[in-house]
């Protein structure tokens, strides 16, 4: 494995320190050849410095040509190898396939946000035409848009090494919003990172974006210093409770306090409605097992806490998703600190006598064994703090509710989430119609006879939801939406129309869909603004 570990700072490789730090082997936690040099706060000022400096520039590009370096972006990723698969599996322990599609999921998203651009529906534009004549005071002419917030610090994921790393959905989204990207490469995937920051820099070159539009930094006690950093503008995080947590409080202690956008922490509730149980129990059981386990468990979207009414058929559900999760093989973590702080979870819930485990062989070895436990509901009631928090891994706790009444509770006694699933039938849905309205005020997503591991890139989609599920339930990481983040709203009062922006001119040079007096129209407006 060939790495050159220099940091990437606008358009050159910097390695000013001489502290490395390395990537290793996630199947066997050796470490790999080649260092990647972790960035002095010369080189995170640096590499902040790059991207003011083309923030400028790349922000007054028009949209089109925006589109075009996403666009590049994606063809590069597509071309990238099957050496590069090999790499990411093995930094990862991921399977090529899931790699390969995780790859497509990630050009794919840059060619989503392309078209976003191409559309224009981004920019928001609003104009109030100036009414001369009311009374007792005249209007004056008022017109917005929206703009790029700045330089955008963006923080990789472990268990997403493309489709939230590098050149994943943060970085999309903020390079869509015409904000420049100071990356900082997560530890359990450098080599990856390296090649992904290749691709995108021959992009940048190949389409004529200035230097310092993407740049990415290594290392550890680095990301303080960025977040902290005057040049930054905003913050872009999947990862824990603690990290996420600890960005927003640095971030909202700066002279100038800056938005973090933190994916943090879901047990993402599955409701298992009495109809479906009787009808369908046993294929639920299997399905959901297949939910729990698939990718070790290693989704922000794993469904890791069930709830059902207490009743003959919820239990013999029980015992099938127990004897399911029992023949569920092992499996390799993305690293060692994964694996540690999985166990670390399982015997904080073995310790707990509310909490009693039902399958799952004992931790031993380098692999994580799917584990499946059941909870008294007093500790969800009572908001014990234990059945609240995620166990990050292919492990899930079953809690019975004695009925309807005591199931809205439970809901209620949730904290905030990523998404909540209801398996139900067409009568459930009539018998509990309140769950539905509990539920959309505690999460972004909610599922009907779904499952909620895998999110579709779309238009549609929302990826985030009330704290502590993320620190901003207003955005999404996931899908279109995810650029509002790093926009941000300007207005023009009596601004001549040739000092607008071209989505706001009377002409509408760009042929977007605008808000005029309050109407949707694409049509040009006269040259006296009536």
């Amino acid at each position: 494995m060939h790495v050159n570990g220099f940091n990437f700072i606008g358009g050159q490789r910097s390695a000013l320190g001489d502290t490395l730090v390395y990537s290793i082997d996630a199947h066997t936690g050796e470490q790999l050849a080649g260092g990647f040099h972790q960035a002095t706060l010369t080189e995170v000022d640096n590499a902040v410095a790059a991207a003011s400096a083309a923030f400028p520039t790349f922000r007054n590009l028009p949209a089109v040509r925006r589109a075009e370096f996403l666009e590049a972006i994606a063809d590069e990723l597509d071309a990238l190898g099957e050496d590069f698969v090999n790499l990411t599996c093995q930094e990862t322990a991921l399977p090529s396939a899931r790699i390969q599609g995780e790859r497509g999921r990630t050009s794919g998203q840059m060619r989503l946000f392309a078209k976003v651009l191409r559309r224009g529906d981004f920019y928001g534009a609003r104009i109030d035409q100036a009414l001369p004549a009311r009374t007792p005071l005249p209007r004056p002419d008022l017109r917005q848009y929206r703009i790029g917030v700045g330089p955008v610090a963006v923080f990789g994921a472990s268990n997403f090494p493309l489709a939230f790393s590098t050149a994943g959905g943060d970085t999309a989204a903020a390079l869509a919003a015409g904000c420049p990207v100071v990356f900082k490469a997560h530890s359990g995937h450098m080599a990856t990172a390296e090649r992904v920051a290749e691709a995108l820099i021959r992009a940048a070159e190949r389409t004529g974006m200035p230097a310092g539009v993407f740049n990415m930094i290594f290392g550890s006690g680095v990301g303080e210093a960025l977040v902290k950093h005057p040049g930054i503008q905003a913050v872009g995080f999947t990862g824990s409770l603690k990290g996420g947590r600890a960005l927003c409080d640095m971030a909202a202690a700066r002279p100038q306090p800056i938005p973090v956008f933190a994916e943090m922490s879901s047990i993402n509730p599955v409701l298992a409605l009495p109809k479906a149980l009787a009808s369908r129990g046993a294929q639920l059981a299997k399905d959901l097992t297949a939910s729990v386990v698939q990718g070790c468990g290693q989704f922000c979207t794993n469904p890791g806490l069930v709830l059902g009414i207490r009743s003959p058929a919820f239990t013999a559900f029980i015992e099938q998703l127990r004897g399911h999760m029992a023949d569920q093989p092992a499996q390799t973590m993305l690293n060692p600190g994964t694996l540690r702080s999985y166990d670390k979870g399982l015997q904080t819930l073995l310790a707990h006598p509310g909490i009693e485990h039902l399958s799952g062989a004992r931790q031993q070895g380098n692999q994580a064994q799917p584990q499946l436990f059941e909870a008294d509901v007093s500790l969800l009631l009572e908001q014990d703090e234990l059945l609240q928090e995620e166990v990050f891994g292919p492990c899930t706790v079953v809690v019975r509710v004695d009925d309807a009444e005591q199931l809205l509770q439970a809901v209620n006694a949730l904290r905030g989430q990523l998404t909540a699933t209801l398996l139900a039938d067409e009568q459930d849905l009539a018998d509990h119609g309140s769950l539905l309205g509990a539920l959309e005020v505690k999460v972004g997503r909610v599922l009907l006879n779904g499952y909620p591991t895998g999110v579709e890139v779309c238009d549609a989609m929302v990826h985030g939801g009330p704290y502590p599920a993320t620190s901003d339930a207003r955005g999404t990481s996931v899908g279109t939406l995810a650029i509002d983040r790093f926009l941000r709203p300007v207005c023009y009062q009596n601004i001549p129309d040739a000092m607008l922006p071209p989505a706001l001119q009377n002409a509408n040079p760009l042929g977007i869909q605008r808000l005029v007096d309050g109407q949707p129209s694409s049509a040009a407006l006269n040259q006296t603004g009536s």
